[in-house]
């Protein structure tokens, strides 16, 4: 019991769960005060929302949504140009030493593992710099050519693409350098949930596609805990999180971006 009192009660003393509470809690107090019924539709939906939205189920489900339309390929061809996209770096900045990896710096490790295997011959980093994060926000593929070498991943084999500012230019900028070098088959790895816009992408440049996803946040297990929980963790699953919402931002920002570089035409 101590174990899950330490995991449910802090729920409620973080920002969003006393916001929630706050909230809850003034519905209650205007139930029967006719002067505040006017708006409390407002309060109503938001209350509904961050329900839905901050606990455990819809944002696993629409995780999963993206993540599980690629699954890791049971074989890879072996001497191939593999394509990291940017994201999974810190750039150096005082008091940070070197360039780390962040949430999604699987991509990086994933990517050493496929040299490591052989399946990557040479390594294709990608990702620049947008001009209004400002001089120091720092160029990711150089990030991740540091990393890579770091992990001793020969420097030689590794070429760098740090002009892109997004996806769309991710796969335009690398595409003309795989054009020079008379490549036309390429392993892209990046996170699971951004696969499915970064095929479409690299494919609209005329270029064969093998996906290799990693950073999956839904894995079978987690799947399977999901729907089958104990009673503690269905307790805790259903008070909201702000690390669900920020699960669900993730997924909406997929989503919205396919929309929007489709309506562009660059899908």
């Amino acid at each position: 019991m101590f174990v899950f009192l330490s995991k449910f009660l802090p729920l409620w003393i973080y920002p969003l769960g006393i916001i929630w509470l706050l909230l809850v809690g003034f519905l209650i107090l205007t139930l029967k005060n006719r002067r505040q019924q006017k708006f409390r539709w407002l309060v109503v939906v938001v209350v509904f929302l961050i329900f839905i939205l901050g606990n455990r189920w819809a944002p696993a489900i629409l995780t999963r949504s993206l993540e599980w339309r690629y699954f890791p390929p049971e074989t890879l061809p072996q001497n191939s140009v593999v394509v990291l996209l940017d994201g999974g770096t810190e750039s150096q900045q005082y008091p940070r030493q070197i360039p780390e990896p962040n949430a999604t710096g699987d991509r990086i490790f994933y990517t050493a593992y496929l040299y490591q295997q052989g399946v990557a011959k040479t390594i294709l980093v990608s990702g620049g710099n947008i001009e209004w994060q400002g001089a120091n926000a720092g160029l990711p593929a150089q990030d991740m050519a540091y990393i890579l070498d770091l992990i001793g991943i020969p420097t030689d084999d590794v070429i760098v693409q740090d002009k892109s500012r997004n996806t769309a230019e991710d796969a335009r900028y690398c595409a003309g350098l795989l054009k020079e070098m008379s490549v036309d088959e390429i392993i892209l790895v990046t996170s699971a949930s951004h696969m499915p816009r970064s095929v479409a992408l690299f494919e609209k440049q005329g270029l064969t596609v093998i996906p290799a996803p990693t950073d999956y946040r839904i894995t079978a297990d987690n799947w399977h805990a999901l729907w089958n929980p104990s009673w503690q963790d269905l307790v805790i699953g259903l008070v909201p999180n702000a690390s669900n919402l920020s699960a669900v931002n993730s997924v909406l920002k997929e989503y919205i971006g396919y929309f929007v570089y489709r309506i562009q035409g660059w899908l």
